[in-house]
């Protein structure tokens, strides 16, 4: 009897999952305002020297001081405008914000790790109260040196305030809901929160009260612990049978669902019993054996693939002339639209379908981007089909960024989820450092940079076909069992190509077996 198994006797999708639903589009809300409002803290109003009214270098020293136009920024004033950090002190605030990578690195990485140690909740709710004193130490920085530190513990709580959410959320919903309700918090809250980010941002006026009104937000986290159920799987790889169970009847409870005796005494005598062959697993362990290390490489590079691509496409979009808060808000529109599309084929196409055929696509027309830019005059319709191709070439990462979160979070063991999904999407933080001097290729060479990056992503949308899929399958418990998962699976075998079954059914197991 596996975790899917109990959760439809203790009801399936009921109320328990709805309050997970909800308080899963908070933590979206919030890990969006939290990543989002560094981009606009930093950002540099129009600006000129106080000694003579001109623009200027931003190599100009400027005795007299800067005086700023903010009609640009809606009033907003940033931390580069009360500083004073433009001219030849305009590296201060990169300077800053890049100790916000170094800290998510480090903190990703420990924050994983830790998660397999003591649990998903715990780090959930740690994960947002560093957030959450990063964001206010922030706020109180006057110099570099408070800017940058501050920072650093800011960028520590990145990525495990969101994913430790989302894998209690997936391993407490049943396959057959896991991928609507996960792409719809995030499509819709996720997406919201980013699109509303710069207007938060106009409506506060400063950066100082942006951050505290922003962060203070997660200061709730905590209150997710009294609510929700430990992660099961993890409960039982630590053999912890007697709180997993505890957790179902919590999950039984609130659904309503009434579960037999002897339901909880077969669950019980399974798991106590169940033999393991993994003792004290770890991240190392991924790597031990070949197929499974096949798998955690293929990820790690498409997860390198998807954030440098995404990353610089959203540089070659930008600079288009108008208000960086508007260009903001409607490239944060396109996370609903591929949320939708993920929703309405990725449990049809396939996990594996569907991100080998998105890379393949954002490849494809990044590259036709860049061909177009180098080749067509500038004053023809050559721009306007090459900035469509970008947009669409952005909607494809983000489909395949998304889908992918979830088609890693699947495939790794969940013995070592934490550590793996940790480094997955480190991986591809300390990868985005490479994304300026992919762009700068082009000083040499126009369609370098987009041709560099469509044959990336079209090598990884042919690794991903080496993958398993894991659509409507059990997901792996131990290191054994992610490396025989999916053996004997052929490179191109879809789940949307294989013979449609009979409908499920939705009743609980035990009742299936009464009438048997």
């Amino acid at each position: 009897m596996d975790v899917d198994d109990m959760l439809m006797e203790a009801g399936g999708f009921g109320r328990y999952q709805w309050l997970l639903m909800a308080l899963f589009s908070v933590i979206n809300v919030l890990s969006a305002f939290h990543y989002f409002g560094q981009t606009f803290i930093s950002l540099a109003p129009d600006h000129w020297c106080a000694d003579d009214g001109n623009s200027s270098s931003e190599a100009l020293d400027c005795a007299g001081g800067w005086q700023f136009d903010y009609n640009s920024t809606y009033g907003f004033r940033t931390v580069v405008s009360e500083l004073g950090w433009v001219g030849a002190q305009s590296w201060k605030p990169a300077a800053g914000q890049s100790l916000f990578f170094v800290g998510s690195v480090l903190g990703t990485l420990s924050l994983g790790l830790l998660a397999d140690r003591v649990g998903r909740l715990p780090v959930l709710v740690l994960a947002n109260l560093i957030g959450l004193l990063g964001d206010v130490a922030t706020a109180f920085s006057n110099d570099l040196a408070q800017f940058s530190a501050a920072r650093f513990v800011a960028g520590a709580a990145t990525d495990s305030n969101f994913v430790m959410m989302y894998i209690i959320v997936m391993e407490y919903t049943p396959a057959r809901w896991r991928t609507a309700g996960l792409n719809l918090c995030i499509g819709v809250f996720y997406c919201s929160g980013s699109a509303l980010v710069p207007w938060l941002a106009a409506l506060c006026g400063d950066w100082r009260a942006f951050l505290l009104v922003a962060g203070l937000p997660q200061a709730l986290a905590p209150a997710c612990w009294p609510l929700l159920a430990e992660s099961a799987r993890w409960l039982l790889d630590r053999r912890l049978v007697a709180r997993a169970a505890a957790g179902f009847r919590r999950v039984a409870r609130c659904n309503g669902a009434v579960v037999p005796p002897r339901v909880w005494d077969r669950f019980t005598k399974i798991w106590t019993n169940k033999p393991t062959s993994d003792k004290n697993p770890n991240f190392l362990g991924l790597f031990a054996t070949p197929r499974l290390r096949r798998k955690m490489c293929i990820l790690i590079f498409k997860s390198v693939v998807l954030t440098v691509s995404y990353d610089a496409i959203s540089r070659n979009v930008s600079g288009l002339g108008l208000s960086p808060f508007a260009v903001f808000s409607a490239s944060s529109a396109t996370i609903l639209p591929s949320c939708a599309l993920i929703l309405a084929l990725q449990d049809r196409a396939g996990r594996k379908a569907l991100a080998s055929s998105s890379l393949l696509a954002t490849g494809l027309c990044v590259a036709a981007a860049g061909v177009l830019r180098a080749s067509l005059p500038p004053d023809g319709t050559g721009p306007l089909a090459a900035l469509v191709l970008s947009g669409v070439g952005r909607f494809c990462v983000n489909v395949a960024y998304n889908s992918g979160a979830q088609y890693a979070a699947e495939l790794i063991p969940t013995a070592v989820r934490g550590q793996g999904v940790a480094a997955v999407h480190v991986a591809g933080y300390a990868a985005s450092f490479f994304s300026p001097y992919i762009l700068y290729t082009g000083e040499y060479w126009k369609p370098a940079p987009e041709l560099l990056l469509g044959g990336l992503s079209v090598i990884g949308a042919a690794l991903c076909l080496l993958l398993p899929e894991t659509t409507g399958k059990t997901l792996p418990h131990s290191l054994a069992d992610g490396e025989a998962f999916g053996e004997g699976e052929g490179v191109w075998q879809f789940a949307c190509c294989k013979r449609r079954q009979p409908p499920a059914d939705n009743s609980s197991p035990h009742l299936r077996e009464s009438a048997a």
